[in-house]
C-alpha cells in the first residue's frame, strides 16, 4: 500500500513508519499540519490517508479533512484520536471519513495500525467492484434490450404450416454468483414475400456484447433494405447481403463475421429452398415414421457473411413432407457443454435429434419448449454460453 500519514507525535513517527513498513508498505509520514497538507497538495496518488483529527486542534483538523478529501477524491481516509476525544469523530464521520483509529497512551495501537488500514483499503476495493459490476450488469441488459427489439414478436405462417420461435440469451456468473443475461449477436425472422412465399432466416454475429449486438442490427437492417425486391433467389439474397457487409467495419473489424441460414418455403410446392452462410443445416422430422435427417452436410454451409466480397453461394431445394416439422437454429443450441467441461462433448445435433423425436407428440410449441429445456438440461446447471435462436415450422399434410 502507498500510505500517507499525518501526525502530531514526533516521538511516535518512526514507530509508526516501522510498523507500516513491515509488507514493504511505502510509507510517507508528516509530522505537522503544514508539511501534511503540502505534500497532499502534490500529484502523488495514495491508497490510503491516516491522520490526526485533533491537530492542531479538532477545527483545524477537520478543515485539513475536508481540503485533503476534496483533493484526493477516491482515496480513502482513516481519523486517529485519543480514547477521550472520540466524541469528535462523528463529525468527521459524517464527512466521508471511512474509518478510525482509537489511539492509547501505550502505543499499542500501532501493532494494529497496518491491519486497520489493509482492512479499509480492501473494503474500499470490494464496493467499487460491485460499483462496477452493477454497471456492466446495467450496460449488458440496455444493449441486450436494443438486441431484442429486432426479434419479431407476431409471426404469420401461410395455411397448412405453423411456425413458432424463439431466442435466448446466453447468461455468465459474476460477482456473487449472479448470473448476467449476455447481450448477444443472434436473430430470427420470419416473414411472407408474397402469397405463396414464406422466409424464415436465423443470423449470428460472432462474440458477444455490443460489437456483436451492432453487427447483427446492422443485418437486420439490410434485410429489411433489400427484401423487398422479392429476392426468389436464396442464394443470390445472401450474396447480396455479404456484400453488404463486408463494407461494414463494424461487423468485419478484428476478425468479425456472420452466419445465417436464408430459406424460402413455397406453400403451395411444399418445396424449401435454401443457403447457408455458415449456419447449421436444417433438420426435418417426419412425425408418422419418427425419422429424423439434416438436408445436406456440412459442405452445403458456405463462407460466413463479412469476411470476403463477392463470394458466390449454393443453392439447396428439400421437400418439406407431409405431417412434418423443419428446424433450424443458430449453433448455441448445440453447442451446450456439461458444467463448462468441453472435453465431455456437447449437446450436439444428436441431442437435439433426440429431444425433436421425444417431442413427436406434443404441439410445436411444447416440441420447442422441450428443446430449449434439453439443451439447458445438458449443461448441468451452468447454462448455455451463446445465445441461440429457433425456428420450428410444422406442416400439417
Amino acid at each position: 500500500m502507498r500510505i500517507l500519514v499525518g501526525w502530531d507525535n514526533p516521538q511516535e513517527c518512526e514507530l509508526i513508519s516501522m510498523y507500516l513498513g513491515v509488507s514493504e508498505n511505502e510509507v510517507r509520514i508528516c509530522a505537522t499540519p503544514e508539511e501534511f497538507l503540502q505534500q497532499a497538495a502534490t500529484q502523488d496518488e495514495w491508497d490510503i490517508i491516516l491522520m490526526s483529527i485533533t491537530s492542531p486542534d479538532p477545527q483545524t483538523a477537520y478543515d485539513n479533512f475536508e481540503q485533503v478529501r476534496q483533493q484526493h477524491l477516491d482515496t480513502p481516509i482513516v481519523g486517529a484520536c485519543p480514547g477521550q476525544d472520540t466524541f469528535h469523530l462523528a463529525r468527521f464521520l459524517t464527512a466521508g471519513m471511512r474509518a478510525y483509529i482509537i489511539r492509547d497512551d501505550g502505543g499499542d495501537f500501532m501493532f494494529l495500525m497496518e491491519v486497520t488500514l489493509e482492512s479499509v483499503v480492501n473494503s474500499v476495493k470490494a464496493e467499487r467492484e460491485r460499483f462496477v459490476a452493477e454497471r456492466l450488469r446495467e450496460e449488458v441488459e440496455s444493449v441486450r434490450k436494443l438486441q431484442e427489439s429486432i426479434i419479431p414478436t407476431n409471426i404469420l405462417s401461410p395455411d397448412r404450416f405453423d411456425v413458432t420461435a424463439r431466442y435466448e440469451s446466453s447468461q455468465i456468473r459474476v460477482f456473487g454468483g449472479q448470473p448476467v443475461t449476455l447481450a448477444g449477436g443472434d436473430y430470427y425472422d420470419v416473414f411472407m414475400l408474397d402469397d405463396e412465399n414464406l422466409v424464415l432466416l436465423v443470423g449470428d454475429a460472432s462474440g458477444h456484447g455490443m460489437k456483436a449486438c451492432m453487427s447483427i442490427m446492422t443485418m437486420h437492417t439490410l434485410v429489411g433494405m433489400i427484401r423487398s425486391n422479392r429476392y426468389l433467389d436464396t442464394a443470390a439474397f445472401v450474396k447480396d447481403v455479404n456484400n453488404r457487409l463486408c463494407e461494414q467495419a463494424v461487423v468485419n473489424d478484428d476478425g468479425g463475421f456472420i452466419t445465417l441460414l436464408y430459406g424460402i418455403l413455397n406453400s403451395r410446392t411444399n418445396e424449401f429452398q435454401w443457403t447457408s452462410a455458415g449456419a447449421p443445416i436444417p433438420i426435418v422430422h417426419e412425425l408418422e415414421t419418427n425419422q429424423i435427417y439434416e438436408l445436406g452436410t456440412l459442405d452445403d454451409g458456405g463462407l460466413p457473411l463479412g469476411i470476403v466480397p463477392d463470394v458466390d453461394y449454393d443453392v439447396h431445394t428439400s421437400k418439406i413432407p407431409p405431417d412434418s416439422r423443419l428446424l433450424i437454429f443458430t449453433d448455441g443450441l448445440a453447442e451446450a457443454f456439461p458444467g463448462e467441461k468441453e472435453q465431455f462433448g456437447e449437446f450436439g445435433i444428436p441431442g437435439i435429434m433426440q429431444s425433436l423425436q421425444e417431442s413427436r407428440s406434443t404441439c410445436l410449441e411444447s416440441a420447442l419448449e422441450n428443446l430449449f429445456r434439453d439443451s439447458n438440461a445438458f449443461t448441468d446447471g451452468s447454462g448455455r454460453h451463446d445465445d441461440t435462436s429457433v425456428v420450428l415450422l410444422g406442416r400439417k399434410n
